[in-house]
């Protein structure tokens, strides 16, 4: 009598019949698949023992399932990327997920370097400035209207220069004539003393400091012998001239007895002026 040849889950003789060998013992072809087959994840059906198996992460697919979800171009011998679950080849996941370059209008592929700015993308070899046409980068730039630039590119198309060195004014700076100048570079023609925020005044277009200006240009006060400088100084810049001389008007006053003559009439005796009571008086 010979020995019993039987499938280790069903039971049914295997004579005469394809079997499979495991570890656990010889099974039918059914009772193998049933019992250790992987259900195809985009089928749901089970993958044969006599069916190419594929799978990625703990999914598995028959070799016709593994598809793109969009295109349904097979995967098996080609790139892919797994987006929110779905299986998508390289063509599709970049026409429904990448950016096109808004410099040259090719895809910006995943994992490539890019630039992104103003909801705009380029390839980071694209993004360039748009003076010197190098690669912006890391760097920083000024956008301008549409245009992108480098500081320097920048500076030297749109920034104002000073009026008096015609370099770039790239921070501060104050107006002076309608013109702007470095505040460093605006300073009095005759002491080079720094004038921004200072009171000054100017000849020939050319800016002194009050001082300076009284110095060189000024009318002397026939009295105290100080600049007269029309408009700086409380008081000063008020004056009276008489013939060729002229007096500051808190010093056009009587040589005698000190009254003020502004709006006064006086008498000029020599150098000096006198009120009518001390002209009348005599020496």
């Amino acid at each position: 009598m010979s020995e019993s040849f039987d499938c280790a889950k069903c039971s049914e003789s295997l004579y005469g019949r394809k079997y499979i060998q495991t570890d656990s013992g010889p099974y039918c072809v059914p009772c193998y698949d049933n019992t250790f087959a992987n259900t195809c994840a985009e089928c749901q059906q089970l993958i044969g023992h006599d069916s190419r198996e594929l799978f990625y992460e703990d999914r598995h697919f028959h070799e016709g399932c593994f598809r793109c979800c969009r295109c349904q171009r097979s995967l098996a011998d080609e790139p892919f990327t797994c987006q929110d679950s779905e299986l998508l080849c390289n063509d599709c996941y970049c026409s429904a997920f990448s950016s096109q370059c808004s410099a040259c209008g090719e895809t910006v592929m995943p994992g490539s370097r890019k630039l992104e700015y103003g909801g705009q993308t380029w390839h980071e070899h694209c993004f360039l400035c748009s003076g010197c046409e190098q690669p912006l980068g890391s760097r920083s730039f000024v956008p301008d209207k549409g245009a992108h630039y480098c500081v320097p590119c920048y500076e030297n198309k749109f920034a104002p220069r000073c009026a008096r060195c015609s370099k770039t004014l790239t921070q501060g700076g104050v107006t002076y004539r309608d013109q702007p100048w470095h505040r460093e570079c605006l300073v009095c023609t005759g002491c080079q003393t720094p004038l921004a925020g200072q009171q000054f005044t100017s000849r020939d277009e050319d800016p002194y400091c009050v001082a300076c200006f009284g110095e060189l240009f000024a009318p002397k006060c026939s009295s105290c012998k100080h600049p007269i400088v029309v408009g700086c100084g409380i008081g000063r810049g008020k004056y009276v001239s008489f013939e060729d001389r002229h007096w500051h008007h808190n010093c056009f006053s009587c040589a005698r007895c000190s009254t003020s003559l502004v709006g006064q009439g006086f008498v000029p005796d020599g150098d000096q002026v006198l009120c009518q009571g001390c002209s009348q008086a005599g020496p």
